[in-house]
């Protein structure tokens, strides 16, 4: 397999079509080496437009279902940003090329190791990952510039739009299979919360994460 004209096929036939078009992600794109994220079993699914097995039942997204999010955050350097659900460590990859630090919270030991050393060998300094429960956030480092749950809640919890500092930014895909939705959700006051629905997708349900209804927007 020629790899760049994998990648390159992979931006031009899967991401720009999504309306992905911000120059500066897809410079991102082809800088950030997905394949050295994707588990040496499935390496071959790493640029196709589909959902990459990992282990503990996770999935990495489509490529261009990471872009989009990636995308509508619009992350600036000086950023703090907590995401939900570290994977196999490339959305934070992504997300440290832009922010100033990111923290990645993961349930699963060997997703945690396996993100971990992702990120050792991608050279990746600005990104830590935790082994931790993600549904509480990270209050102690709380308040965040953007939160990424990288995965599907039935709701988001109200705990982590707390951790958001004003103006921050959430993203999540919400919702039961077989209709779920990426959405946005802006703070615009110290109990305000402005909501923007995305796009219409299906994603495995975060580690961690029920149905209790504890959960709320």
């Amino acid at each position: 397999m020629n790899i760049e004209q994998a990648r390159f096929n992979m931006i031009e036939q899967q991401i720009r079509p999504w309306d992905v078009l911000d120059q500066d992600v897809l410079s991102l794109l082809t800088r950030v080496q997905r394949e050295a994220f994707v588990p040496q079993a499935h390496r071959a699914l790493a640029f196709m437009d589909t959902q990459v097995p990992l282990p503990g039942g996770q999935s990495m997204l489509e490529p261009k279902i990471e872009a989009r999010l990636l995308q509508e955050l619009k992350v600036r350097p000086s950023d703090r940003v907590l995401e939900i659900g570290a994977g196999s460590g490339y959305m934070a990859a992504l997300l440290a090329a832009q922010a100033q630090r990111v923290t990645t919270l993961e349930i699963n030991p060997e997703l945690a190791a396996l993100a971990r050393e992702n990120l050792r060998r991608a050279g990746v300094l600005n990104a830590k990952v935790v082994e931790a429960d993600g549904v509480g956030g990270l209050p102690a480092e709380a308040p965040f510039d953007v939160i990424l749950l990288s995965g599907s809640v039935s709701a988001v919890p109200q705990v982590l739009l707390a951790q958001l500092k004003e103006g921050g930014r959430l993203a999540a895909i919400v919702g039961q299979e077989p209709v779920m939705r990426a959405v946005l959700i802006t703070r615009t006051g110290a109990a305000a919360y402005q909501r923007e629905e995305l796009f219409d997708t299906v994603a495995p349900r975060l580690s961690g994460f029920g149905e209790p209804t504890r959960f709320s927007f």
